[in-house]
């Protein structure tokens, strides 16, 4: 049992609206600047997501003091229990200091085995997708409802999402176009937004590239909930991010599969 009683799912919430308390007076601000993470490219940090990282981990020392913590901005704290906390504080910063409203807050619930609880929450529409099992629901501006992965199960039919149009390296890139050319729609900058889509069942696939453990845990959680598959390109486990395919259904992921796995 964790501090004051408090179930995990509690406590993921509580993170959430610490997190997005602190994001909010932040977002479209004229006077917002980003830092630069790298050398040779762009990987935006600013201060809005340190404060959500900071605000959520204010709460598990409060609530779960013997839970490991990793996050995106500061990194990663042993815990005494074997669970893991991970957090994206802003899961697609370039889409939020570019004012668009696909990012959202990661947390994940990790054991031995990968995630067992996960949320992604859209501090700006107020939508909160939750993920662990037996529970697959969200919240929002419009009611509650149940979380459910589309049926689709040809190729031909479906919707897939990424991040960016160039997704990894030259290889990863050919073997996205081999999928993208088989599928009716494809779209293109949603970051986290595009898992939470999936699992609400808007859209059929996601493939990706180049993941952390942060950005893919609380995906997966919420995905697996919904009954969704998520997995490397090789069919393996996913959570600790790289190359990444999530699919509404097991016919999907098994056609989008058999061409990424030529790769």
């Amino acid at each position: 049992m964790t501090p004051n009683a408090l179930t995990d799912i509690e406590i993921a919430h509580e993170m959430a609206d610490a997190a997005r308390a602190a994001i909010l007076p932040y977002f479209r601000h004229r006077e917002l600047t980003a830092e630069n993470k790298l050398a040779a490219g762009f990987d935006p940090v600013t201060a809005a997501d340190r404060a959500a990282e900071q605000a959520m981990r204010a709460v598990l020392a409060a609530r779960c003091p013997d839970d490991g913590i990793w996050g995106e901005e500061f990194g990663r704290e042993a815990g005494r229990s074997g669970r893991m906390w991970v957090l994206d504080p802003i899961d697609g910063t370039r889409g939020f200091i570019a004012g668009t409203p696909t990012w959202g807050v990661l947390i994940a619930l990790s054991e031995a085995n990968g995630p067992v609880l996960g949320v992604i929450d859209q501090p700006y529409t107020g939508e909160r997708f939750v993920g662990a099992p037996g529970i697959a629901h969200m919240t929002g501006p419009h009611g509650d409802c149940a979380l459910s992965t589309r049926a689709t199960a040809a190729l031909e039919d479906a919707i897939l999402f990424t991040t960016f149009p160039e997704v990894g390296t030259g290889v990863e890139r050919a073997a996205f176009t081999a999928v993208a050319d088989r599928v009716r729609l494809t779209r293109y900058g949603m970051d986290c937004y595009a898992y939470a889509l999936l699992a609400a069942g808007q859209i059929d696939l996601v493939i990706e590239a180049g993941l952390n453990a942060y950005d893919i845990q609380a995906p997966i959680a919420v995905i697996e909930a919904a009954g969704g598959i998520v997995t490397d390109w090789q069919g393996g486990p996913a959570h600790a991010g790289g190359r990444v395919l999530a699919a509404a259904n097991r016919d999907l992921h098994r056609a989008a599969l058999d061409i990424l796995s030529a790769y």
